[in-house]
């Protein structure tokens, strides 16, 4: 029987990451203490879970299998233990993964209390705006704005982002005020993040909508570069009323085309363990959601 849970944990960061090096560092440890715990564990299975060669460390079949069957039993494991803590403190390593410019103004700012209340759970912030393996990352759960990608993890909608389009004062004293939809094709566009800026613009007003396909002049993989482009004044964009709300109180930026609607910008949290996913991340974005929902009843961008 196996009554080592490090070395049970130490085996899915190496056989997620692909490395004995890079899963020792996450756990403290030297590259040949790891794959000496690993070594000693498949001795005590008896079976093989690792084919080690120069290039790569990736599971054999009964390795692949092992892996499937123990991460959902150690998460259980941290649950269970969670669930008898009295005041239902919260503990241990809460990794959550979200995009940049997002996760600076709105995530971590409103997640503060959250850690005040429990002082024994670090929580590690991923940012970024590019995909990422979120099983290998060891993501609890990942908070992604636009439209749901192809997934097989558990996705829960948090909140809903007014959409603007906007530009800066000095761009629109070269190249005008947009007046309708269609006079957009004539300006120069400032495209950000594929997740949050779809291909068409979509407009409704008065039961009339409109769908004004665009090609960027200028485009960035980071919202938050396409908002400081925009104040340089590169051209118009379209993104969350969150994400410029400084930056149209302070006026570099201009709201344009108010009297249109957007439909607005979902923002998800997902799960990639789905039903077993641990309680810290299912009470985090319980406390968002909560913060989220009381700004927008705010009507605050």
């Amino acid at each position: 029987m196996i009554k080592d849970n490090f070395a049970l944990r130490l085996y899915t960061r190496v056989a997620r990451l692909g490395s004995f090096s890079a899963a020792a560092r996450e756990c403290g440890l030297s590259q040949p203490q790891a794959s000496r715990i690993v070594a000693d564990l498949e001795a005590e299975l008896g079976v093989r879970l690792l084919t080690r060669t120069t290039r790569a460390v990736v599971p054999t079949e009964a390795g692949a299998e092992f892996l499937a069957r123990i991460e959902s039993i150690l998460l259980a494991l941290d649950d269970a233990e969670q669930s008898v803590r009295e005041g239902g403190e919260l503990r241990g390593l809460l990794r959550i993964s979200t995009p940049t410019s997002f996760g600076i103004h709105d995530v971590i700012p409103n997640l503060a209390s959250f850690a005040e209340r429990h002082p024994q759970l670090h929580i590690e912030m991923q940012l970024g705006d590019k995909r990422q393996d979120l099983i290998k990352d060891a993501v609890d759960v990942a908070i992604r704005l636009g439209r749901l990608p192809d997934s097989t993890a558990t996705a829960r909608l948090i909140a809903t982002i007014p959409r603007v389009i906007v530009a800066s004062p000095g761009y629109l004293a070269r190249h005008g005020m947009p007046e309708t939809p269609d006079d957009l094709v004539r300006h120069h566009i400032v495209g950000g993040t594929a997740a949050a800026v779809p291909t068409a613009w979509r407009f409704e007003r008065n039961g009339q909508e409109s769908a004004i396909k665009l090609e960027p002049h200028f485009s960035t993989d980071e919202n938050e570069g396409a908002i400081a482009a925009t104040v340089a004044g590169f051209g118009i964009t379209s993104t969350s009323g969150w994400a410029c709300r400084r930056e149209l109180a302070d006026g570099s930026l201009v709201r344009l085309l108010a009297n249109w609607t957007l439909a607005g910008i979902p923002v998800h949290a997902y799960f990639p363990m789905g039903r077993a996913t641990r309680a810290a991340a299912r009470a985090a974005i319980d406390h968002l959601a909560v913060e989220f929902r009381r700004r927008s009843n705010n009507g605050s961008m």
